[in-house]
């Protein structure tokens, strides 16, 4: 950094609100992107003596200082200042030493000036005795991290938060150079020639190598605003005028207000050159007025130094030149866009908008046939051929082309494909129909156990002659529901599950053990034996080895509960109700083999077809699947 001049002839370094108020008012602080903020300026006489300020206001949390005596500097915070100056270069490190600190976490220091020696001092060495350094930081928490302080309830050696508090730095830099100038003949010119060769750089460094709180060479700093920075602003015929008001008590000759600065527009905006003579005359036919008039307006700003008039004056005219210089400007820019989009809009309309709407209309012909029923007939008279051509549209058409001629053989081998397997389904179906046929003269009896397998068998079949799908084909079942004893079901089914494969399948009874009672349900004893089948199929796919899969049973007025416990994994929470629909399988739990995830959704669909629900929960130890049926009246 260089230094800037200040508009008094010192500061007043070592009184922090004195500091921070003189850098404000005298606008020298550069803004850096973390809110931290640094002035380096030299006062504006130099018979004060030759100093260079450094006032700055950062965040930090705690300060760690050194010890009286002590030697060793990379465990405690301290300042490091560079200075380049006449070619020479001088650097100092300044560790912050505690004088007096206040329960709510405000301290104050100083930074006392060694010639810089690194992390580390001599026992002999000595402070610089011009260098001065304060240091205050203020007891509260800055807003926005004072919640990060509460969760972390850290404390450092005041009892306060250790959390990010505002610090304010000011250090007083001696200019050997200049200082000797001073008693040389003739007087040194002030402020120095070379001031803007001056080069600063102020660090504030963290004990242990951390990066450090603050780098005066940190990128994106801001300069503070300046009045100069107003003229941009100003337009053609405006006019900014800043008065100091003198105090009343005064009794200094001379008006009430002295003019400290006239801003006016740069005299380039406020020519005439570039116009166009037709738009200065269109401008003129707005509602205003020719002659000349003056506007002007005024307002006071209070600060501790003085009050401020300023006035703001402008004319009308001023507006037209303005208008008149920015519309010549964009005149022909506006003309050739405008143009431009005309011509594009000829070549869009006449060279591809016509040829996409024909491929747009064509696309949804193929759409909609592709959608028919009769798509094997409907779909040969497509065809967007003759919009093939070199540009994207027409390769877009070609490529349409080609892929409709693909659908065009795909749909004639998949009807052919589909003739072929349903001529061999039926002939399978005839061929297994026929025995089965036999099987069921041999089986005519309805107490016989084979003669339900048998009649199960040929409803499978039946579903070879159909051309839905497997899940259209159970949800097209018809069920013959009618009355029966669910007790006497369930103990024929567990006693008869072996022949199934399924082993340990266990009644344990319910409210029926007590009175031998029948429990009338309304159902389709084969539906219902299909559906608990699949249930217990699933169940002893998980099961844990050589435990039983029981069966229980519950009634009440309404109806009746059959409930299937087995002892194994539980049902992921997410897949409770997912379970049940078609298609969904967990061969990789289930100990791998092929499985459709089909028998669940049978067992659903059919439980709906003869009134009742089925439903599963997670219990200690294993998963219970629920059948409810509706009591027969």
């Amino acid at each position: 950094m260089a230094p800037l001049v200040l508009p008094f002839s010192a500061l007043d370094f070592d009184d922090p609100n004195k500091a921070q108020q003189a850098v404000e008012m005298s606008g020298c602080a550069l803004r850096y992107p973390d809110g931290a903020a640094l002035c380096v300026a030299v006062g504006s006489n130099a018979y004060a003596g030759g100093f260079i300020y450094l006032v700055g206001q950062l965040r930090s949390g705690h300060l760690v200082a050194r010890e009286r005596g002590g030697l060793a500097l990379q465990d405690v915070h301290r300042a490091r200042v560079s200075l380049q100056v006449g070619g020479a270069r001088l650097q100092w490190t300044a560790p912050f030493e505690l004088l007096d600190s206040a329960p709510g976490g405000a301290l104050r220091g100083r930074l006392t000036g060694f010639a810089d020696s690194g992390d580390g001092l001599d026992a002999r060495a000595k402070p610089v005795r011009d260098f001065r350094g304060w240091l205050w930081q203020e007891g509260p928490c800055l807003p926005d991290a004072a919640s990060a302080a509460a969760a972390r309830l850290a404390t450092d050696v005041t009892g306060a938060a250790d959390c990010q508090r505002r610090t304010l730095v000011s250090i007083r830099l001696p200019v050997e150079a200049w200082r000797e100038a001073l008693f040389q003949r003739p007087a040194p010119a002030w402020p120095p020639a070379d001031l803007q060769q001056v080069r600063l750089r102020l660090q504030l460094l963290t004990p242990g190598g951390a990066p450090p709180l603050f780098d005066s060479d940190s990128a994106g700093a801001l300069p503070a605003f300046a009045l100069d920075d107003l003229r941009a602003n100003l337009t053609p015929g405006e006019t900014l005028v800043i008065e100091a008001q003198r105090a009343a008590a005064t009794a200094q000759p001379g008006p009430a207000l002295h003019t400290i600065a006239t801003l006016r527009a740069t005299p380039d905006t406020e020519a005439d050159v570039g116009s166009t003579p037709w738009l200065v005359r269109l401008i003129r036919h707005l509602p205003a007025p020719d002659t000349p008039v003056l506007l002007q307006a005024s307002d006071q700003v209070v600060t501790p130094l003085a009050r401020y008039q300023i006035t703001l004056r402008g004319d009308l005219r001023g507006i037209d030149r303005s208008l008149g210089v920015t519309a010549a400007r964009l005149s022909w820019f506006v003309g050739a866009m405008l143009a431009a989009i005309a011509l594009a809009w000829l070549i869009i309309e006449l060279g591809l908008v016509r040829r996409v709407a024909v491929l747009t209309r064509r696309a949804a012909a193929v759409s909609y046939n592709m959608q028919d029923a009769r798509i094997d007939q409907r779909i040969g008279e497509l065809d967007v051929s003759d919009l093939r051509g070199n540009d994207e549209l027409g390769i877009l058409a070609g490529s349409l082309s080609d892929l409709l001629q693909r659908a065009k053989d795909n749909a004639r081998r998949e009807h052919i494909r589909a003739e072929q397997e349903r001529d061999m389904w039926h002939a399978v179906g005839h061929e297994i129909m026929s025995p089965l046929q036999s099987l069921m003269v041999l089986h005519g009896d309805a107490a016989d156990a084979s003669h339900r397998y048998v009649q199960r068998m040929q409803q499978a079949v039946r579903v070879l002659y159909g051309t839905a799908s497997p899940g259209e084909a159970i949800e097209s079942a018809t069920l013959q529901v009618g009355t029966l004893d669910v007790v006497e079901f369930t103990r024929h089914l567990c006693e008869n599950a072996h022949f199934a494969g399924l082993d340990q399948v266990v009644f344990g009874g319910g409210v029926a053990d007590a009175a031998d009672e029948p429990i009338r349900v309304r159902a389709d004893e084969y539906s219902l034996e299909d559906a608990v089948t699949h249930v217990l199929r699933n169940a002893d796919r998980y099961r844990l080895p050589g435990t039983p899969i029981t069966l229980t049973l519950q009634a009440d007025e309404a109806g009746a509960q059959l409930h299937i416990h087995n002892t194994g994994p539980a049902v992921a929470p997410d897949r409770l109700e997912q379970i049940f629909e078609y298609g969904v399988s967990d061969q990789a739990a289930a100990g791998g083999g092929e499985h459709r995830g089909q028998g669940l959704f049978v067992a659903r669909t059919y439980m709906a077809k003869m009134g009742g629900t089925i439903s599963v929960r997670n219990v200690a130890g294993g998963v219970v699947f629920t059948l409810s049926l509706q009591r027969a009246g």
